[in-house]
């Protein structure tokens, strides 16, 4: 091979290494990189803005006085009235409500796991008659507005003494929350292979060992998932637990907001403290398990992949 040859394919390989041009001779648009990613850091700053902007103002309002909060509601406040989460959680006995809220929040998680679980189990890998009907029948039921079961619940609940009880309350989560739950969960198992189920069947392992030894182990991420998702929606459910629980000592926390209405006026700066406290155990809560949560969604089928 000539020198002559040699130099100008030296001088594309240079170029290729360098980045300027593509193997295939084509240029390399750096550029357009580099805009694509601007613009995505550029809409990402901004959900963040629009997301956490909310919260931020909360937080300004829950330190100002009622007066300033009268004068200045989006402001940044003038003198920080840190005093305000004090007479909170006081004044709206916060502490109980967190227990209860929590005794509720538990229970309704941990039977709706339960009850999901063996139900997911069934329709996505046991042959049985009607699967088709029930997933259609879950999927009308979950989208079904909740405000039509209060009064025909309210009449049930009182005849078989589960009103204003944290077990009737219970109940009544479990029962808006396990259809959803339970699609959930069955969209995940549907992507786990079958074969660890067939191995255990041919060592000799019943449908429960099956169930208990090899599903469930592997469906973690899922279950996790409509955990947090059940124990967000029961933690700030609010119309159910004001209507099924009367005395205050059992009231969860999600209903203390009423403690500071005087008369036909509010105190909306200790309303703002209450938020912030309220929100802020399922918040932390979020953020420490969110990486579980957004891959169990995804893996579910449901969270748009």
């Amino acid at each position: 091979m000539s020198i002559s040859t040699k130099l100008p394919l030296a001088d594309s390989l240079h170029r290729v290494e360098r980045g300027s041009v593509a193997p295939g001779g084509r240029r390399r648009q750096g550029g357009s990189f580099r805009r694509a990613g601007w613009l995505t850091y550029v809409l990402l700053t901004a959900l963040s803005i629009f997301a956490l902007g909310p919260i931020l103002f909360f937080f300004f309002n829950a330190v100002k006085s009622q007066g300033e909060f009268a004068s200045n509601p989006l402001g940044v406040p003038r003198v920080w009235e840190w005093g305000n989460f004090t007479s909170a959680w006081t004044e709206a006995a916060m502490g109980a409500g967190l227990v209860n809220s929590a005794i509720v929040v538990l229970g309704t998680v941990a039977v709706t796991v339960v009850v999901a679980s063996s139900a997911a189990y069934a329709l996505a890998r046991l042959e049985i008659r009607g699967g088709t009907t029930f997933v259609t029948y879950l999927l009308v039921t979950s989208s079904l507005p909740t405000q039509m079961f209060l009064v025909p619940l309210f009449y049930l609940w009182a005849d078989l003494n589960l009103y204003d009880t944290r077990v009737g309350l219970i109940l009544i989560y479990v029962g808006l929350f396990s259809p959803f739950a339970t699609l959930l969960l069955r969209s995940f198992m549907l992507t786990m292979p079958k074969e660890f189920e067939e191995a255990a069947r041919m060592d000799g392992a019943s449908e429960l060992g099956v169930l208990f030894k090899v599903v469930l182990p592997n469906a973690l991420p899922g279950m996790l998932t409509i955990a947090l998702v059940t124990a967000l929606s029961a933690y700030n459910e609010f119309l159910f637990a004001i209507t099924f629980i009367q005395t205050g000592s059992l009231l969860p926390v999600s209903t203390t907001f009423f403690t500071f209405q005087q008369g036909f006026t509010q105190n909306f700066a200790l309303i703002s403290a209450a938020g912030i406290i309220m929100i802020a155990p399922m918040l932390i809560l979020f953020l420490v398990l969110q990486r579980r949560f957004i891959d169990g969604l995804a893996s579910s089928g449901l969270g748009g992949s």
